[in-house]
């Protein structure tokens, strides 16, 4: 009997493989990755809590159904909708404030070549878009370049009354500085508005949501490159700017979309991916590629439904552009204490070769190393946890996170590229990438439900995110737990 046993256990392992082989063979020349990525890029836009985010989400819903997803369900949440009008934004030629003692002896000795404080001797208008929940404002002060607008940096200058111009990008060698804590130290600090400058040269202003889910402050908006490098001169030469910004933030809502594959289990494993862009771009690469890799790994995942080790429940998310909202109503209805671990698709199908980020648990690292290189496919790791994509909700409560994102060609600039500009459009894209993510992608959740994997300690979690710097950031961010006080 034994031999026997063991046996039928070698029969059912072979049946198992024959049938992922089967699927992974089919995958290579599957292109409903593609399909659901053009028809998310044909949009107007897919901006968090608009219409065009609504049709979205039932695009999201009948291909994940077509791929064998059950139960698919809409779920609907609250949420703070903005939307944006028109900006105004120039660079004055002359002094424009009240006058006071000495005026009279300066306009006696002009200076004609714009090196008076406050002036440029030129009145010129720049390309600049808001950034999303930005208050309408008419906003005039000197202009202050804050570099890459780090915490130092941000300390060597004088903010009161200014428009901060900062860079998107941070310096090499350097933890990573998010738009939300350059801005929030920039108001901290006295500002009266913000400029985020892209570093990728093309013309090609970037967003990107200056709070999460509520209005901010004061105005933020985004210029070029190479705007970035008029206004770099012209603050160094004392210039006033003036930007204009209308713009309205009311209550809306929007909407996650979910569903299940595999046998009902009391554990499962959760796998998200935001479908939701920005309104100024095709979001091709952020994150259509994401939910493009997702609906592919479900199609393989329903292929060998039978061996499954329990639930997976997959998910379209939405608003993660504009505060992680879709992730944190999830979060708020699931029992998180039922899910073994989420595999946050966000940057995978991007660029050639897959990235993990294990969010400092080392079994994950392990997972995903052994994972890919039995595939024979390169992997770059990156272990340390941050607070600013879909994982967090979850990571923070502490379920284990893997997100899979893609590693852009060696020599590439830090920061997102074509991300969050009218340049993420569909021509980016590789449809290789999304079949060959998306079969990674399934094997790993797997593999995930096959193995046990700790629970994130919250004052580890804690610790690790201080070790890095983050706390100011998050702080500044408003995305600091509340608990860890």
């Amino acid at each position: 009997m034994p031999l026997e046993r063991e046996q039928q256990g070698m029969d059912d392992e072979v049946i198992i493989d024959e049938r992922l082989e089967r699927a992974l063979g089919r995958a290579w020349r599957d292109d409903r990755g593609w399909e659901l990525l053009t028809r998310l890029t044909e949009l107007p836009h897919r901006m968090g809590g608009s219409p065009s985010e609504r049709r979205a989400a039932d695009i999201v819903r009948e291909e994940l159904t077509d791929a064998g997803l059950e139960d698919v369900r809409l779920q609907e949440f609250p949420m703070q909708y903005w939307e944006r009008g028109t900006t105004e934004f120039a660079v004055l030629g002359s002094e424009t404030t009240t006058r006071g003692s000495g005026d009279e002896e300066r306009d006696a000795n002009p200076k004609r070549d714009g090196s008076e404080s406050g002036s440029t001797g030129v009145d010129r208008s720049f390309e600049a878009i808001a950034l999303p929940y930005a208050p309408a404002g008419d906003v005039e002060g000197p202009l202050v370049d804050v570099g890459y607008g780090t915490p130092t940096e941000l300390e060597d200058v004088d903010l009161q009354g200014a428009i901060a111009v900062a860079s998107t990008t941070t310096p090499s060698g350097q933890r990573f500085v998010h738009r939300m804590e350059k801005f929030g130290h920039a108001v901290a600090a006295g500002a009266e508005a913000f400029v985020f400058a892209n570093h990728v040269p093309g013309q090609l202003p970037p967003t990107g949501a200056l709070k999460f889910d509520s209005e901010a402050a004061v105005p933020g908006v985004g210029v070029s490159a190479e705007t970035h490098d008029w206004l770099t001169e012209y603050a160094e030469r004392g210039a006033r700017a003036r930007l204009r910004v209308d713009a309205s933030t009311q209550d809306g809502s929007s909407q996650n979309v979910h569903g299940t594959v595999g046998p009902e289990t009391d554990e499962e494993v959760l796998v998200v991916a935001h479908y939701d862009a920005h309104d100024i771009t095709e979001g091709a690469l952020d994150n259509g590629c994401g939910i493009a890799t997702v609906a592919g790994a479900t199609s393989i995942l329903s292929a060998i439904e039978e061996s499954l080790a329990c639930r997976v429940r997959v998910a379209g998310v939405g608003c993660e552009e504009i505060g992680l909202l879709g992730a944190e109503a999830m979060a708020d209805e699931l029992d998180l204490d039922s899910i073994r671990a989420v595999v946050n698709v966000d940057g995978a199908g991007r660029f050639r070769n897959l990235k993990a980020l294990s969010h400092g648990s080392e079994p994950l690292e392990e997972l995903a190393g052994e994972v890919t290189s039995a595939a024979g496919q390169p992997v770059a790791h990156d272990t340390d946890p941050h607070p600013f994509s879909d994982h967090w909700p979850f990571l923070r409560a502490g379920v284990p996170a893997l997100q899979l994102h893609s590693e852009p060609p060696e020599g590439s600039e830090r920061g997102r590229g074509w991300g969050h500009t009218a340049a993420d459009t569909r021509d980016k894209v590789d449809p290789r990438n999304l079949r060959e993510h998306a079969m990674l992608t399934a094997l790993l959740v797997r593999e995930l439900m096959r193995t046990d994997v700790p629970r994130v300690e919250d004052s580890e979690l804690r610790e690790q995110l201080r070790e890095q710097e983050y706390e100011p950031g998050m702080r500044a961010a408003e995305v600091w737990p509340a608990a860890w006080e």
